[in-house]
């Protein structure tokens, strides 16, 4: 026992060195902390708690007694400064926010850029400079508007007038899911709506400077991605246009869905894989360009010379892409690899990284909260203690190319397996608690798609972008259209294979965080106790699932679906189908999409006739008042009423029943049937009262 506790000790000990790459964690920790609180805290306190973090910081760095409590210290200190950081950063960006939804208002207002499409149609992402009816002070900074069917949409730049519903940033669709309120806030979009009317051109005085530069970078880009999509068209243009620019808008949703059930949908996003080829490429290109030039090989340091290169590169790409959060990060990676290169470092080192995701946290503490921070520095952190751990070969001399070759392609697909097997873990948890897919033949497609994106579609992306306001983009915008068409029927095919997508349910919160803590202790630490992370990196996978709810109701009351074994039986399958789908791959359940053999529904309401008492759900889905006779049939059937209006008084005595009003407090709800009755939980009580979240009487968060 005491030799083990001394080998652990020891073990400890050498981690001392190691201090740096748990900064960021801890840093990470305390901005998660402050995300999960239920309640705002205040401003004062998140001052007190930096100024404490830098006493402490301090106090570390001169620390006279051991130095196992001085990097104790110093973590902690990081930890109070992710907390602080968090609430300064939502503190400052604080705009207002639509709180309820809007009759038809006039919106005029500048068309900052064509936001990705979603399930209504083209989107557009503006500037309002009046909303009719809502003081200046009121008026929210960004609002995101779906155009009506059909139109297409006006270019970044232009000044635009329409008549729309205006809604605040919708709630989570079901208790403990994605939060668009909470990335809406730090996006500064304070609505979202739908047009009523065609968009049409209009006068407004000049805008300010700065969105004025962003409007004409954001206009650039759209002619660059109409000009791509014109040439190579549609079928492959599309998805070059999105990873070139960032717009969406031209991706068929047929080829969306095949890339997701293929496991190939990060291709899409802008993200670390595009910076990382488009850097390195013109990193490799410039440096083998040099030391093909004697005279200058021989003035110049070529290394450092294309590091400058590769980071102009990635800078440009970064303006482009439209600098979507996933795409500054991964410049900010991408930068500080380049940046090690000029100052004499290696470029690829978990140090680097544990650099970059701070520069990343310090300036956005909310990154913490989305999957693609998450899932990219996982992976990346994996990767590179593989490379750390990967015994590399010694290197024959004068081994002719007959033998060099095989070697060379073997280590490269070892390589490329295990790199992809080992990506695959550190994101698993994350795609089976984020998006409850699993891509059966993920790995296969990946492995298969790898080299054409490495080294023909990006590349000749690149050079086709590059090349195409002069006119000479046609030929790589080709090769890349080749190398997309290939690309796209693995997806088909893979999307196609038996059981190509898995539904995982959610595993409860508190298994996340866990499980990246786990990953990182096993990429992180150093010896034999590095292998004590791997059961909390399989949380997620491990623990059981929680119950299955019997009942899910939709935010506003629009839409209800009732468990029926391993189906989600939707009572109105029109509504809401965004939503209902996210609550079922949530809960692990398919969709039935035929409630009548269960339900008797017409247009507005739905009573059950099943003999199952958990399926004795009645719905009222209309917003005028439940007639009376209608309210005592609803009420005489069904053990749970849903009603979407707001009924003056009780409507079934002694019955479960939810209103328009509970949902105005609540947001979407889940239900639970036991032997004493129904257990409720609502989305409002688990993300708590926030500045992106809303009091039940309309009234303001605290805070």
């Amino acid at each position: 026992m005491q030799a083990a506790i001394a080998s652990v000790a020891a073990e400890a000990a050498a981690q001392l060195e190691r201090w740096v790459l748990w900064a960021p964690v801890a840093l990470g920790a305390g901005a998660g902390t402050y995300f999960a609180l239920p309640r705002e805290p205040s401003l004062v306190l998140a001052l007190g708690l930096l100024a404490l973090a830098g006493l402490a910081g301090l106090a570390a760095v001169r620390w006279a007694g051991g130095r196992a409590v001085g990097v104790l210290v110093l973590l902690a200190a990081f930890g109070l400064a992710g907390f602080s950081a968090a609430k300064l950063r939502a503190w400052r960006v604080a705009a207002p926010v639509v709180l309820e939804a809007t009759g038809p208002r006039t919106v005029s207002g500048w068309v900052v850029d064509v936001a990705s499409p979603g399930q209504g149609g083209q989107r557009l992402l503006l500037a309002p400079v009046r909303i009719s009816g809502m003081a200046p002070e009121a008026t929210p900074v960004r609002v995101r508007v779906t155009l009506r069917d059909g139109q297409a949409p006006p270019d970044p730049g232009s000044a635009v007038a329409l008549r729309a519903i205006l809604n605040p940033p919708p709630p989570p669709a079901s208790p403990g899911a994605y939060d668009f309120a909470r990335d809406a806030w730090f996006e500064s979009i304070g609505a979202v709506g739908f047009s009523l009317t065609p968009v049409r051109e209009t006068a407004l005085d000049s805008p300010p400077s700065r969105l004025r530069l962003t409007m004409q970078v954001n206009a650039i880009r759209w002619a660059l991605a109409e000009k791509i999509v014109a040439t190579m068209g549609v079928e492959t243009g599309g998805l070059a246009a999105a990873m070139v620019t960032g717009h969406e808008a031209f991706i068929p949703r047929e080829q969306v869905e095949a890339m997701r059930a293929a496991g190939l949908a990060h291709i899409i996003s802008i993200s670390g894989l595009h910076m990382a080829i488009v850097g390195g490429f013109v990193f490799f290109a410039l440096r083998l360009g040099i030391a093909a030039w004697p005279w200058l090989a021989l003035r110049i340091n070529a290394k450092k010379a294309a590091a400058v290169a590769g980071l102009a590169a990635v800078a440009g790409y970064l303006v482009i892409s439209g600098s979507p959060p996933p795409a500054e990060r991964a410049a900010i990676t991408a930068g500080v690899a380049f940046a090690a290169i000029l100052f004499d470092r290696r470029a690829i080192t978990l140090r680097g990284l544990a650099i970059a995701a701070l520069i990343i946290l310090a300036a956005q503490p909310e990154a913490v909260t989305t999957p693609g921070f998450q899932m990219s520095f996982a992976a990346t952190a994996a990767l590179v203690a593989l490379a750390e751990a990967w015994n590399r070969p010694i290197r024959e001399i004068e081994t002719p190319w007959w033998i060099r070759a095989p070697q060379a392609a073997g280590v490269w697909i070892a390589a490329s397996v295990g790199a992809s097997f080992v990506a695959g873990l550190a994101t698993g948890p994350f795609a089976m608690q984020h998006f409850n897919r699993v891509a059966t033949w993920g790995l296969i497609a990946n492995l298969l798609t790898a080299p054409i994106s490495s080294f023909v579609m990006m590349p000749a992306l690149a050079i086709g972008a590059a090349l195409t306001p002069v006119g000479l983009g046609e030929l790589p915008l080709k090769a890349a259209g080749w190398a997309i068409g290939l690309m796209t029927g693995i997806a088909e095919r893979a999307a196609a294979a038996p059981s190509a997508t898995l539904i995982v349910p959610s595993a409860p919160a508190w298994t996340l965080p866990a499980a990246f803590v786990g990953i990182l202790w096993v990429c992180i630490w150093r010896g034999r106790l590095r292998w004590a992370g791997v059961p909390f990196a399989l949380a997620v996978a491990l623990t059981p699932k929680p119950a299955v709810p019997d009942v899910w109701i939709a935010s506003d009351g629009a839409a209800v679906a009732v468990r029926n074994g391993r189906e989600a039986v939707l009572l109105r399958p029109g509504a809401k189908r965004f939503a209902a789908d996210l609550w079922a791959r949530r809960r692990g359940l398919t969709v039935d999409e035929t409630p009548e053999t269960l339900f008797d529904c017409d247009r507005w309401t739905c009573r059950p006739i099943a003999a199952d008492p958990a399926l004795k759900v009645a719905a009222s889905f209309s917003r005028r008042p439940i007639k009376p006779a209608e309210r005592e049939r609803l009420c005489a059937e069904a053990e749970v009423i849903v009603v979407r209006s707001l009924p003056q008084g009780p409507v079934c005595p002694g019955k479960v029943v939810l209103t328009g009003r509970d949902f105005a407090r609540g947001g979407s709800v889940e239900l639970w049937r036991r032997p004493d009755g129904w257990r409720i939980r609502w989305a409002q009580e688990m993300r708590g009262w926030r500045p992106w979240s809303w009091s039940a009487d309309g009234a303001e968060p605290n805070g």
